[in-house]
């Protein structure tokens, strides 16, 4: 197969698994444009917890005492809080998840593997798709990052404004951890969690669970993994990204010397703040990105089955 294929094979219905690649991909964005509405509220909380894990002073907190600070901010003024951020986030999933899933789909489909995600896959998509994603990010959390000093989210324009002024290079910021954080999300989520629910289905079927009920348990066995290997990261990412845009950037081994600091006072809580939020948004990104991808993927494949596109092989000897 050709890396650069034509326009027009891009639309061509495969006979593997009854889609095309712009089909394939239509459901990896669809599923996370859900996902992205449905976990924005544990997503925008998750992010307070972990960012005043210090006072104004920068002396590092117990997690019980960020923790209530972050519930008086969203006590506040809930609405607000719960969708901040959302707007980057929706409008990241042209700019994140169009080159994130645009090289995943596409590294896979050039291996051969007709949209099934693989470690070799994700392993590139994650590095290459990294530039495009962490600009979304930072703006998502500079939108947040001074809720308990303003009670407003930071608009979009001041934050590009004050970047602009230093060539657009803040929003890089946290570009690193992001690379290991993408790669976990995308060997854990999109390539583990599929095969296993693809096995829970087979295994639980003649029970009478469906595809919602597996999908739900595939993500609760996958995420404790994945948000146990991707925590520490995520702190990284806040500490560097919710720093002033105009005042002193914080570097990888700083942060890494704040989350060692912060271990050294409160131990494993310290390191693993936010880790039951992460666990419970992980269970519900998870489960409401691959239902919708599902949903798309079916009713795809359904409208190719019914133009004649695509003949199901168990129905290939009988046509």
């Amino acid at each position: 197969m050709s890396l650069f294929q034509s326009y027009s094979d891009y639309f061509v219905v495969s006979q593997k698994n009854g889609l095309s690649q712009f089909q394939t991909m239509t459901a990896y964005l669809g599923g996370s444009a859900f996902q992205t509405v449905l976990d924005n509220p544990v997503t925008a909380y998750r992010q307070l917890v972990q960012q005043y894990a210090k006072d104004a002073a920068g002396k590092a907190v117990d997690p019980k005492v960020a923790t209530a600070e972050a519930t008086a901010v969203f006590k506040a003024n809930p609405a607000a809080a719960a969708l901040s951020g959302l707007m980057p986030r929706l409008i990241g999933v042209g700019f994140k998840r169009v080159p994130k899933f645009g090289i995943l789909l596409g590294l896979s489909f050039f291996m051969g593997e007709d949209g099934s995600i693989g470690v070799k896959a994700a392993f590139g998509a994650s590095v290459l798709s990294a530039p495009f994603i962490n600009p979304i990010r930072m703006i998502e959390k500079q939108q947040r990052a001074f809720f308990k000093t303003t009670g407003v989210e930071k608009p979009i324009m001041e934050i590009l404004r004050e970047s602009a002024k230093q060539n657009f290079v803040p929003l890089f910021r946290g570009t690193v951890p992001l690379m290991g954080h993408s790669c976990a999300s995308a060997l854990l989520g999109l390539a583990g969690q599929p095969k296993l629910q693809k096995y829970l289905k087979e295994e639980l079927s003649q029970h009478g669970i469906g595809t919602f009920t597996s999908g739900l348990l595939a993500s609760a066995a996958v995420t404790p993994i994945y948000v146990g290997v991707t925590n520490p990261l995520s702190r990284l990412e806040v500490i560097m990204q919710t720093s002033k845009i105009d005042g002193k950037a914080i570097g990888v081994i700083e942060a890494c010397k704040e989350v060692a600091n912060d271990s050294k006072q409160f131990g494993m809580r310290g390191i693993f703040r936010g880790q039951g939020l992460g666990i419970a948004k992980g269970i519900l990104s998870l489960t409401a990105f691959h239902q919708g991808r599902i949903w798309l993927t079916d009713a795809f494949r359904d409208r190719n089955i019914s133009n004649g596109s695509y003949t199901p092989k168990d129905k290939v000897g009988s046509a």
